[in-house]
């Protein structure tokens, strides 16, 4: 076979030569031991909580080690694509803190444009590229055309659709169709050039001279040492309308662009021995590749699944009208990808996920799984840490979106909401009542007289008569100028007035010699005040609200009792 002349047929109109290319894209000038990485979509939809794992371990390695972090569409596939879904991939990575070096970045107007000098950063643009290597690797006779009548196509496309009836018939027409592709690897080129000059399309597949008896020996960064079978199989380079398969575009990307690490799910693990094969063929150093376990999760039944795209929490837009701040899911992402990282956050509180010494070593080879009572546990501590300013600014900016009336009042008078916020923040055990934006209006609403609504009854083995007299009594005496101490010495004097324990201890003690404790009449005032049995601290919460609104909800709790 005249390999050469064979080549010339099939791309006519390609005139470069792969060390042309390679003339564009010199190789990078970094630090030793910095890595390069890259997320690498298909613009097919929303985020998947599942792909902000590779992207910020891809981010963390980049950014650790000096290294850089790059954004490639991969959209070669116009047939899944969704208009407007890579513009929205870039805001939403943005958000949890998934920053590019360079790559597809949106322009001011919000469209997608370029940054960097290893572009295109769209496959879809990068068709003369790989064209240029498809061709190098036919005149070399490791690649060769596979020509299919539109009737043959049809019956093929027929055969693949049956693949989970695993029956006899539908077997040996798999293994004859297999046969007969094996047997289109002997042609002439007179036979190529009567396809080309009757107009059949042809796709490209790889010569592939693998023996699946033999193993590879490989070594993941995240699986450790694995043996795989050899590549037997010719599988396709260039569809039939000239489009890459990922096979061959992501090999000839990572290669141009110079990728030291390629991060992606395990489900990636199978096609392995074809990439080790290709990037040999094509003369290319082979990255350093981590297969990510799937992320689960436990379903109504108990058991393990995979978290698929319908399940609550994949679906990465979502967690906005949620409530989550970014900075909690990202740290609850780290909680995942690192064993250690609750440990070392332990030891260092004050400081941001972004300093986490971030270790491949420590990632699940097994799986992480995705439960919302961890995020939130972890959300409950990100936004205890946060100041007063910060907890306005965001829940507000939540709340404009998602809660126009709480925004109406949060914002009519922000001094007064901060002064809310700050209750019991600060120290080494603020409080933490808020897990996400929506927790804040069922705990501060009543604040605002707006919203105040009684959500607690007392409970009914008090007597309504010693209620109000605890009211009436703690109207008589309250000056919104007391100090913390002065104003619950005057709850205890109440409580001594009725036969209530004003001593815990001595009512531990003793509790049949009482008629309840101090902390009953402290719930007598709460819930005329709160409209509940639980608030944040009395006290400051009396000296925010101020005289006026204190002693109105008192008295109206009077009139209804």
């Amino acid at each position: 076979m005249d390999y050469n002349r064979l080549a010339e047929l099939l791309f006519p109109n390609i005139t470069e030569l792969p060390e042309d290319i390679e003339a564009k894209y010199p190789p990078r000038q970094l630090p030793e031991g910095a890595k390069v990485t890259r997320f690498a979509p298909s613009p097919t939809g929303f985020v998947h909580f599942g792909g902000l794992f590779p992207s910020t371990v891809g981010e963390r390695l980049a950014h650790q080690s000096g290294g850089v972090f790059y954004l490639r569409i991969e959209d070669t596939d116009a047939k899944r694509e969704v208009e407007g879904a890579a513009e929205g991939l870039i805001k939403t990575l943005a958000k949890y803190g998934i920053n590019f070096d360079e790559g597809a970045i949106l322009d001011e107007n919000g469209n997608i444009c370029d940054q960097g000098a290893y572009g295109p950063y769209k496959q879809s643009l990068r068709g003369h590229i790989y064209q240029v290597y498809a061709k190098q690797l036919v005149r070399e006779g490791k690649a060769y055309p596979c020509f299919t009548t539109e009737e043959e196509l049809d019956e093929l496309q027929a055969i693949n659709k049956k693949e989970e009836i695993k029956n006899t018939d539908w077997l040996a027409q798999a293994e004859a169709k297999r046969a007969e592709m094996l047997a289109r690897r002997n042609f002439t080129i007179e036979e190529v050039e009567e396809h080309l000059a009757s107009g059949h399309p042809f796709v490209l597949r790889i010569f592939a001279n693998g023996d699946p008896e033999r193993k590879l020996k490989f070594t993941d960064l995240v699986k450790g040492t694995l043996e795989i079978p050899e590549n037997d199989e010719d599988f396709v380079l260039l569809k039939s309308d000239g489009i890459p398969t990922y096979h061959f575009a992501h090999a000839i990307d990572d290669h141009l662009m110079g990728t030291t690490h390629v991060i992606r799910g395990e489900e990636w693990l199978p096609s392995l021995a074809k990439h080790i094969q290709l990037f040999s063929y094509l003369g290319f150093r082979l990255p350093k590749y981590m297969h990510i376990a799937q992320i689960m999760r436990i379903d109504e039944n108990g058991n393990k699944k995979k978290l698929s795209k319908r399940d609550m929490g994949a679906n990465m837009d979502d967690y906005t009208s949620m409530g989550y701040c970014p900075e909690a899911v990202c740290e609850y992402v780290m909680t995942l990808l690192n064993s250690n990282y609750e440990e070392w956050h332990m030891k260092n509180s004050d400081k941001p996920y972004t300093e986490f010494p971030f270790n491949i070593k420590k990632m699940s080879i097994s799986g992480c799984l995705f439960d919302f009572a961890k995020l939130n546990d972890v959300s409950k501590n990100v936004i205890s840490r946060m100041s007063a300013d910060k907890v306005y600014d965001l829940s507000s900016e939540w709340a404009r979106e998602f809660d126009q009336e709480l925004y109406e009042q949060m914002s009519a008078n922000p001094d007064y909401t901060k002064a809310i916020f700050a209750i019991g923040r600060g120290g080494k055990k603020p409080r933490k009542d808020l897990a996400v934006w929506t927790d804040v209006r069922p705990y501060m609403d009543f604040f605002y007289d707006n919203l105040f609504k009684i959500k607690d009854q007392y409970p009914e083995r008090f007597d309504k008569k010693d209620i109000k007299t605890t009211l009436c009594e703690f109207v008589k005496t309250f000056d919104i100028s007391d100090d913390t101490n002065t104003w619950f010495e005057k709850i205890k004097d109440i409580a001594d007035m009725l036969g209530f324990a004003s001593d815990m201890r001595a009512y531990r003690e003793n509790p049949e010699a009482y008629r309840g404790n101090v902390s009953d009449i402290s719930m007598f005032i709460r819930i005329a005040i709160t409209g509940k049995e639980n608030s944040p601290d009395m006290y400051s919460v009396m000296q925010i609200m101020g005289y006026d609104r204190v002693v109105s909800r008192i008295n109206n709790m009077i009139n209804l009792l």
